[in-house]
């Protein structure tokens, strides 16, 4: 038998040398198959560093509460104003130095905070445009409520610097543009914020609980799910983004061409089919675009690049996915692809399992973050800088991420290592913020919710 096999071979030794090159160009072809599906499956992980730069934090200030955003004022004097959630704005000058005194604080007005965690608060702070000729600024925070069958009161003022003194504010200036009487002691959002039309956008949250179906819920045209507020664009404003103009009406004007003007739907609403969106920003430059981080249910948090009229899926999907409001670990088949004005549910460009996810996730909850318009870091120009609040549970262990726009397309993301501390941030993430400069702030604290002095603001920059 061995006689007859070498025979063979030496008759066909040609044949089997083209055998063997195919067998072993079909291997690599394979192994490069594999490889390509493993780095598209581990797009999303931290395998891949996003560039070449290497970043860390630099502390620019402590002392803080719980710090959920820093906003730099549109003049020239270079202060950073840092809201901290317990009640108060504390400014940074221009060389630095936390002042001793706060911008504004509203926490004797403001409806009492839950220690060991809370989502409502002193949540957003916006400055006119014409901030350095006026004086004008605006605030979004809750009160205790003023109905029996509601949890607070949710306030979005206007008030003015004090005319001695540009580092205090007038509290007797403060002009009520509208409120909201919160059902649930969640889903706030909070962001403020002017668009380039010279707008103040809000956002604001279904109205708490879970699933968009606890009570101060309406019903929506979506039978599948019970509740909510996400898809009604009727009966009030929660669940979405606002656009009112403060310069015109009484207290504020409404856009001549917000989505809903002379139609079905508040003229108020910008865009809707939102769970939370916490914090939002524009880019700065390119489009100017306007970027919500919204915090899914159990499964998914979705980062979503935000247009006029949009309807963003809340509650009829989560993240990419049908979501089911009775059993919100699992998924429903299917689900509309339109809504009952055959608006189309809008993607987010984002997607992050949620750390409750079965299949395994990350983020306790998304936190929106800014376009880096810098120059510092000259390899993160034009990326999207956004966190996770932690990993879940209880520990200290925010994760930072990076992603590059690319219009209504999953834009992907990897996980930004810092230089000193490559594993996590060290810190729950609260919010961000950005300087007029374009530079990126991170707002953190130690503990989960609203107590202690733990909180912190730090500069992203680049190290060597």
């Amino acid at each position: 038998m061995k006689m007859i096999i070498r025979a063979f071979v030496r008759k066909h030794s040609h044949l089997l040398a083209i055998v063997s090159i195919f067998i072993f160009v079909a291997i690599v072809l394979t192994n490069c198959e594999k490889t390509e599906s493993t780095n598209r499956n581990n797009n999303n992980n931290d395998n891949n560093p996003p560039d070449s730069a290497k970043v860390d934090l630099q502390l620019v200030a402590d002392g803080f509460v719980s710090p959920i955003g820093v906003v730099a004022s549109p003049d020239n004097t270079g202060r950073l104003f840092v809201i901290d959630q317990a009640g108060k704005i504390w400014i940074i000058d221009q060389t630095g130095n936390k002042l001793s005194t706060p911008f504004i604080d509203v926490t004797s007005t403001m409806i009492p905070l839950t220690p060991n965690y809370d989502e409502r608060g002193l949540l957003g702070l916006a400055f006119h445009p014409q901030f350095a000729t006026n004086h004008k600024f605006y605030i979004y925070y809750q009160l205790p409520p003023r109905t029996s069958n509601t949890n607070n009161l949710s306030r979005i003022s206007e008030f003015q610097t004090s005319g001695s003194d540009a580092n205090l504010a007038d509290m007797g200036s403060e002009k009520i543009l509208l409120e909201l009487d919160d059902p649930q002691n969640n889903h706030n959002g909070g962001t403020l914020a002017f668009g380039p039309d010279g707008f103040l956008y809000i956002s604001i949250g279904d109205g708490g609980s879970a699933n968009d179906v606890a009570d101060g819920h309406v019903d929506d045209w979506y039978a599948a799910n019970a509740g909510g507020n996400g898809q009604d664009i009727e009966a009030n404003l929660f669940g979405n983004i606002l656009r009112i103009d403060v310069d015109n009406g009484s207290p504020y004007g409404i856009p001549g061409d917000n989505p809903f003007v002379n139609k079905d739907g508040l003229d108020e609403i910008y865009a809707y089919g939102f769970r939370n969106p916490f914090r939002m920003s524009f880019d700065m430059a390119g489009n100017h675009d306007l970027i919500a981080g919204d915090a899914g249910q159990g499964l998914f948090e979705e980062i979503d690049l935000v247009t006029k009229g949009g309807n963003y899926g809340w509650n009829v999907k989560e993240g990419r996915a049908c979501f089911n409001a009775a059993a919100n670990t699992t998924t429903l088949p299917s689900c509309p692809a339109v809504d009952n004005f055959n608006n189309p549910l809008i993607d987010p460009v984002v997607v992050v399992n949620n750390a409750g996810n079965p299949q395994g996730g990350r983020a306790t909850t998304i936190i929106g973050g800014n376009v880096y318009r810098g120059t510092a870091i000259p390899e993160y120009e034009g990326k999207y800088i956004f966190g996770s609040f932690g990993q879940g549970g209880t520990l200290a262990n925010a994760e930072l991420f990076i992603s590059t726009p690319a219009g209504q397309t999953d834009w992907g993301f990897e996980e930004i290592h810092l230089a000193s501390h490559p594993e996590d941030v060290g810190y729950f993430l609260k919010g961000f913020g950005q300087d007029n400069n374009g530079e990126i702030f991170l707002t953190v604290s130690n503990n989960l919710g609203p107590s202690g002095t733990t909180g912190k603001v730090f500069k992203l920059i680049k190290t060597s």
